[in-house]
């Protein structure tokens, strides 16, 4: 009997690949659901979805995402990111089923120097981290079973809008491009978030809300991943580092955000590959999507 799964935020860069990857896994019925069709904020609304499609799992991939917006938009940001997610726990466990949420490195305020283990003090510097933060305290102190919070960083997909795309436009409409260098993580291609979830998270089992962190494996700043970026899509744009200061945004972003990966990698043995790796293959299907785009 096939298992039925609810993927909210599907129109997202993660909730598209779990779309695109849904065909391999035969033995599990996915609901996939966004804003316009089930608002994570209306909790009866939740609640009547949830019991009249049977469904087992829930995968929350909808997010309030825009970190600067976040700034002057605070309420609608918690509506989505931390009251939302409270109810999805409270349904979980009303209803015995599994919840796998996602969050953020911007839970944490990047003064570290070492890769941040899940149980790290959190400290956000924004609006958005706040509010994610707010999520993940609320659903483990609802605490369904079998449940996970996946905090991930640096997101990029051949769907949506993402820091590649941005820099493959730009690439190609000029000559030079600024990048902040002092800001330190790992990038995260969608598609291999979503092949962990669908392959190893809806396996796993725990008696409480288990924390784990994914992005790709591998250390970069911005400007790193910039020039990665132009290498690999042959564009001969030139990237010039700048400092953080040399580009005000509205919502502080952490220095440091690596993430320590050894829940995945050691416990679940689990093999995570490497940025750039993974960055070559999004370019390349970007390019192929182009060409048939183009005939």
């Amino acid at each position: 009997m096939k298992k039925n799964i609810l993927v909210t935020g599907s129109k997202g860069q993660l909730g598209s690949e779990l779309k695109e990857l849904a065909s391999d896994y035969p033995d599990h019925e996915f609901f996939f659901t966004s804003r316009e069709d089930l608002d994570i904020c209306n909790k009866k609304a939740l609640k009547e979805f949830v019991t009249s499609n049977q469904i087992e799992t829930i995968v929350n991939c909808a997010a309030y995402t825009a970190v600067d917006k976040a700034e002057s938009e605070p309420k609608l940001a918690d509506e989505i990111n931390h009251l939302a997610v409270k109810s999805l726990a409270e349904i979980s466990v009303e209803k015995n089923l599994r919840l796998i949420h996602i969050s953020t490195d911007y839970v944490f305020n990047g003064k570290g120097f070492r890769p941040y283990p899940t149980d790290h003090p959190t400290d956000p510097l924004n609006v958005y981290g706040n509010t994610k933060l707010a999520g993940e305290k609320a659903l483990i102190t609802v605490n369904p079973k079998n449940s996970m919070i996946i905090r991930t960083s640096w997101v990029y997909s051949s769907f949506g809008n993402n820091f590649v795309k941005t820099m493959l436009r730009l690439g190609k409409e000029r000559k030079e491009l600024n990048v902040i260098c002092d800001q330190v993580g790992a990038p995260t291609y969608a598609r291999d978030l979503a092949r962990f979830i669908l392959s190893r998270g809806l396996k796993v089992k725990t008696n409480q809300v288990a924390v784990y962190h994914f992005s790709n494996e591998g250390v970069c700043s911005w400007y790193d991943f910039a020039r990665e970026i132009m290498a690999d899509a042959g564009l001969e744009c030139e990237v010039n580092p700048i400092q953080t200061t040399a580009y005000p945004t509205l919502a502080k972003r952490p220095y440091y955000s690596l993430m320590d990966k050894s829940r995945i990698t050691t416990e679940l043995n689990y093999n995570i590959p490497n940025w750039k790796d993974s960055l070559k293959i999004c370019i390349q299907k970007l390019k192929e999507t182009s060409v048939r785009l183009n005939s």
